[in-house]
């Protein structure tokens, strides 16, 4: 009572939004495992309290506009339904130029090699990343932003991985800083300097690893330009052993580690979980075993859809890691090669057409869920003391957000409190 009274004393700031035909909160719902609709906490009628950036309380809205009459309403007169905003925790979103030609050629029937081997793959994006200005990656940083932001995604993870060497990598790591201070977006940088031995180092695949360790991190942690650190292990990018030593001197240095993981070849998700990366991305090669392994940790598994859409390639097992008890999370993985959609709800219906998930599943795979995989307990759920960050729907069902694949837009999303659209 205590609490209510100091905010009711400062009820000026205060605002009630509603009243809403169903608020989804995702409260109440375990970290980890399947979930089925049922345990969904619906509240009809609802209304969502909010002060300072903050969640007071979501409830009956006719109650809580009689309990606290001074606070600004913010009225619905329309059928919506509100939810917590989504969150991308995987993205390649910073990047200069384009890769339609590998698309096409990929669908022509061409293999990766012959792709790179005729000037596309990731070496590509590195070339056109570099010949970009600092300004030129800002720029297409906030696009990309903006688009994210229309679909009600409101926290997005974005990774540096096409400069590839000192100048370059804290380039773009410097850009998403500054598209970070031109956005309501919360923007989280993660530092992929080890996205593969760029082609112009003279060197072994370990020397260009302990380059990273010796001259790239210390100049991010002086410039605080990220406190994630990721790698892809792969056979053609980093191997096991040498990705393990990086990324425990990585964590180290103090910084959160995450794996690209198991995408085309089985056995680095077992790496991310020995070494306690907070996530395991891509995990479309995942064999039974290390799907086990994997979902008695606390690291959350990321399936990324657009990528096996990009590539043709299976979708991540994500059924088989949630019956297991795992923590799955859902992102787009947008990039200019292999995942060019970056429609975080579109990917998130078809994955659960193809892997049957319920609705439950994917909403907390891409609101608390997501959270936890880039250290945000703070959101993705509608309950006292969270980031006031929600999003509504013009529709009467929440089900609908799926039923119609990413064709139903948000009507009006929220960023600490203040309506944004």
């Amino acid at each position: 009572m205590k609490l209510y009274r100091y905010f009711y004393d400062s009820s000026f700031y205060m605002k009630l939004a509603g009243p809403f035909k169903q608020i989804i909160t995702l409260n109440h719902l375990p970290l980890k495992g399947k979930l089925n609709d049922e345990s969904l906490e619906i509240i009809s009628n609802g209304g969502i309290l909010t002060d300072n950036g903050k969640i007071l309380e979501v409830g009956d809205f006719d109650s809580l506009k009689q309990k606290f009459p001074d606070s600004e309403i913010d009225f619905i007169d329309n059928e919506q339904i509100a939810l917590p905003s989504f969150i991308d925790a995987h993205t390649h979103i910073c990047f200069g130029g384009n890769r339609a030609n590998d698309f096409a050629m990929r669908n022509a029937g061409k293999s990766y090699l012959e792709i790179a081997e005729s000037g596309g793959g990731i070496w590509s994006s590195v070339q056109h990343t570099r010949q970009a200005s600092e300004n030129d990656l800002v720029n297409g940083i906030l696009e990309r932003v903006n688009v994210l932001l229309s679909q009600g995604i409101t926290t997005i993870e974005i990774k540096s991985g096409y400069g590839l060497n000192i100048e370059e990598e804290i380039k773009m790591l410097r850009a998403i800083k500054k598209a970070k201070d031109k956005t309501k977006a919360t923007l989280v940088p993660t530092c992929l300097s080890a996205h593969l031995k760029p082609r112009d180092f003279e060197g072994t695949s370990e020397e260009y690893l302990n380059y990273i360790l010796d001259e790239i991190l210390p100049k991010v942690k002086e410039e605080n330009l990220a406190n994630r650190v990721d790698i892809f292990i792969e056979k053609s990018a980093f191997q096991p052993e040498e990705s393990r030593n990086f990324l425990l001197k990585a964590k180290e240095l103090g910084f959160q580690i995450t794996v690209h993981a198991d995408q085309f070849t089985a056995g680095s998700s077992r790496i991310a979980v020995e070494v306690g990366a907070k996530s395991a991305d891509h995990l479309e090669a995942t064999i039974d075993d290390d799907i086990d392994f994997l979902a008695s940790s606390n690291t959350v598994a990321i399936a990324l859809p657009g990528a096996s859409l990009g590539l043709g390639e299976p979708f991540s097992p994500a059924r088989k890691i949630l019956d297991k008890g795992g923590i799955l999370a859902i992102a787009t993985d947008w990039n200019p090669g292999s995942a060019p959609m970056g429609n975080l709800i579109t990917q998130a219906s078809i994955l659960a057409t193809y892997q049957k998930l319920t609705t439950a599943e994917v909403l907390a795979g891409i609101t608390f869920r997501a959270a936890y995989a880039l250290d945000l307990e703070d959101r993705g759920l509608l309950a006292e003391g969270k980031k006031a960050d929600f999003l509504t729907y013009e529709t009467d069902n929440f089900q609908n957000i799926l039923y119609h694949q990413g064709s139903l837009k948000p009507k009006s999303i929220y960023i600490n409190g203040e309506k944004i659209k």
